[in-house]
């Protein structure tokens, strides 16, 4: 299978060429060329799998025997999900008034980016170890990717990985899930900024090809097409789980409530829903509200300033996997996304036309949660279920209960739990409830730590550089004494 960028004005690229990109060299994200389309008799056929069974069946529709043989990737993904605490991998809690929470978190930091980067980083190893090839990987985190990256690829022998996190805009817990990795390929930076400032260096060095050729750089974030691949299988593992019947004509609908920032997962649902997967999406934000802006308005345009929540993974003005929505709502036209997209980077504002808006609010529909509803659905949830949510997956099921109150007659729905509540015990408290703490992630507080403060003042960019400078010249050090 074939990839080309959103943006139409990069080479096409193989799956191993998407994965080591991040974005394609026109600034664009990687997109299969052509998506297959899922009969009734496959969908029937993969209803029975387990999530590491449809987890496989994606990515060899997606990537090629060609590049993986079946067997390897098969082997590759067990490895991947080896070390999650849940024998299922991922769980459904069918809870009271047909509240069903998909818990994405029961891998080792704890949140969903688990699932994608596990499973990405065993995909990197294959092909480096078979080239003898090193990268450098480059993340800007709002909390959970970073930690999730780190644990996928720390003590790996051809992966350095540099982390910027925002200085006081994660929880303690995932600052902690960072700093205490001590592992010789593990760099973190401590940025005086927030997430969407943080980024800007990490923009600004990846579009310097020739650096980024030159010292095999790569982003893990939710741009890498890895990630949206196996993020897919939550929407059909939701869907098979929650469905009441594969007997009918057509299929039933099922929506699946996904709480988003960066669209990473919306974008894994709505490739899903294309491919045909008979799922209605509703994106769930918290205030930090563009998306919901989008979809309700046509109005892709950033506020003023990021606002601080208690979803603060979600604390996004920048939604850059919206770029793949845009693309597939435009029927592939990547004329058309370049324009939207330069005009959106040139201007910060963007009206979508008329004709793509409409399609839009079709595959989709959207809702904005503030701080005090996420408080009321925690409470909620505790009160009738005994069950902690974390902030982010209340912003999630605060649409169900809304839906719930209004009597609506309702399709079966699933409400995806990105994180552990143990993860956010400042909501918890703020919600009026007790945090309950697993021993690893206590440990945490007594664990040594490592963080290079990043400044205000200090360029960001150049000490991103000369850190990966550095880096390079220790791997060729590495090379050179173990050839001779």
């Amino acid at each position: 299978m074939w990839y080309v960028s959103t943006r139409g004005m990069a080479p096409r690229v193989d799956f191993e060429g998407a994965l080591f990109s991040g974005y394609a060299s026109d600034g664009g994200l990687f997109m299969p060329e052509e998506l297959p389309q899922l009969n009734r008799e496959t969908l029937c056929q993969w209803s029975t799998l387990s999530y590491p069974g449809l987890v496989k069946e994606l990515c060899a529709l997606f990537i090629g025997s060609e590049l993986i043989p079946k067997d390897d990737l098969n082997d590759l993904i067990d490895r991947a999900f080896s070390r999650f605490r849940h024998r299922d991998v991922v769980h459904l809690s069918r809870l009271r008034n047909g509240l069903n929470v998909l818990e994405l978190w029961h891998g080792v930091t704890y949140a969903f980016k688990d699932l994608s980067l596990s499973c990405t980083a065993q995909f990197l190893q294959y092909f480096l170890e078979k080239k003898e090839k090193h990268v450098t990987v480059v993340i800007g985190t709002s909390g959970d990717t970073g930690s999730a990256a780190i644990e996928s690829v720390q003590g790996a022998k051809n992966v350095d990985i540099i982390v910027l996190l925002p200085k006081g805009h994660c929880t303690k817990i995932q600052e902690l899930q960072m700093t205490t990795v001590l592992k010789e390929n593990v760099h973190v930076f401590g940025v005086e900024g927030n997430s969407d400032e943080l980024d800007e260096p990490i923009k600004a060095v990846f579009a310097d090809t020739v650096f980024v050729k030159k010292h095999n750089l790569m982003s893990l974030n939710s741009i890498n097409w890895s990630r949206i691949l196996v993020q897919m299988a939550h929407h059909f593992f939701a869907y098979f789980q929650c469905a009441p019947s594969l007997d009918t004509h057509p299929l039933p609908l099922v929506e699946v409530v996904v709480p988003t920032g960066a669209a990473g997962n919306l974008a894994a649902g709505y490739i899903a829903q294309k491919i045909g997967l008979p799922i209605r999406l509703v994106v769930a934000v918290n205030r930090n509200d563009i998306i919901h802006r989008t979809v309700q308005q046509g109005d892709f345009s950033l506020s003023e300033v990021v606002k601080s929540t208690l979803a603060s993974a979600m604390d996004i003005q920048v939604p850059y996997n919206m770029e793949r929505v845009f693309w597939l709502l435009s029927g592939s036209d990547s004329q058309v996304t370049r324009a939207l997209m330069e005009q959106f980077e040139r201007t910060q504002s963007l009206n979508l036309p008329k004709e793509l808006h409409s399609k839009l609010s079709e595959a989709m529909t959207s809702e904005s949660v503030s701080d005090e509803a996420i408080i009321q659905t925690m409470g909620r949830c505790w009160d009738e279920n005994q069950y902690l949510l974390c902030p982010h997956s209340a912003v999630a099921v605060n649409y169900h209960y809304q839906q719930m109150d209004r009597q609506q007659p309702s399709t079966p729905r699933c409400c995806l739990a990105p994180a552990s509540a143990a993860k956010f015990p400042e909501a918890v408290l703020a919600a009026g409830l007790t945090p309950e703490t697993p021993a690893e992630i206590r440990a945490l507080e007594h664990k040594e730590t490592r963080c290079t403060p990043m400044r205000r003042g200090d360029t960001w960019m150049l000490m991103l550089r000369d850190t990966i400078e550095d880096l390079s010249r220790r791997w060729k050090g590495h090379v050179l004494n173990a050839s001779q």
